[in-house]
């Protein structure tokens, strides 16, 4: 009887030894997913973190270099911006704006240009796969002005924040026959402007611009609006300086991807109105015209 009583009692001792170190080994794996959830994040706002994953991210979206993500005046940067938001974000939430309309509206709307965006690019990369040298080749051949007979205008330009200046500012400028009168014209105006030397590539403008630049009397004045800037210029040379080999390449590549990101986009589009149901007066404002 005493014999049973001791095995019982060994075992029961046995089994507690085992627990013991099983609850052990779990402690310590909890300290170790802890140690490494420590290890990712970078920022606390009360109970909000700023983890490694977001900040990398961060880097991603604002096309910084891999070997500037360790630039200290770099994390600063993107670093302080990311936990700015973050606050705001917090103020928010206790605000509870995240329940008026319109915010429910703009948070669905930034949500679904996420993940049309990630749907667009993801046939693109699809497609971008599929190209081969002998299309790459093809694409260089067909379009002499970008490599073969590429053409760089010396030029003198001063820029102007699009947004600073009206129309009106445009067309003013549009009969001035130097650059000195365009910048005493837009500092008479208080508009802020930069006055530098550049160059113009014609793989890198529109044809039909390039063919004026080539064109030019001696006084020309040219003028290129775009966002966020717009950019008044005077051509001093023009030569050619063929794009070959790897830069070629590498130049159809990206131009190629453009293209088939542009034809993505307009073959979406149609798609997307044939599958719709309008409703209501909509219905006859969205009817598909038969061609004439």
């Amino acid at each position: 009887m005493s014999m049973v009583r001791l095995s019982r009692a060994g075992r029961l001792a046995a089994s507690i030894a085992l627990c013991s170190i099983a609850l052990m080994g779990c402690s310590k794996k909890a300290e170790e997913k802890a140690d490494v959830a420590k290890s990712q994040i970078v920022a606390r706002l009360g109970e909000d973190v700023v983890t490694t994953q977001e900040l990398d991210n961060e880097f991603r979206v604002a096309q910084v270099p891999a070997d500037k993500r360790k630039d200290p005046a770099v994390v600063r940067q993107v670093l302080g911006e990311l936990v700015s938001r973050k606050y705001l974000v917090r103020q928010a939430l206790d605000a509870k704006l995240d329940r008026e309309p319109t915010v429910l509206l703009d948070l669905l709307r930034a949500r679904e240009t996420v993940l049309a965006k990630a749907a667009a690019s993801r046939e693109v990369a699809k497609k971008s796969s599929a190209i081969v040298g002998s299309d790459v080749d093809a694409y260089i051949s067909s379009n002499p002005m970008k490599f073969a007979n590429r053409q760089v205008a010396s030029i003198e330009q001063i820029v102007v924040p699009t947004n600073a200046a009206s129309q009106d500012v445009f067309e003013a400028t549009r009969e001035m026959k130097s650059l000195d009168e365009v910048a005493q014209k837009l500092t008479a105006l208080g508009i802020a402007h930069s006055r530098s030397t550049g160059a113009l590539s014609s793989a890198d403008i529109p044809a039909d611009v390039f063919d004026r630049i080539r064109q030019r009397q001696a006084d020309d004045i040219f003028l290129l609006r775009g966002q966020p800037n717009s950019v008044f210029f005077k051509v001093n040379t023009v030569e050619t300086r063929p794009l070959e080999g790897e830069a070629a390449a590498r130049l159809a590549r990206q131009a190629m991807q453009v293209d088939l990101a542009r034809s993505e986009a307009s073959l979406a589009s149609v798609e997307a109105v044939l599958a719709a149901k309008y409703e209501g007066d909509y219905a006859e404002i969205m009817k598909i015209q038969a061609p004439k």
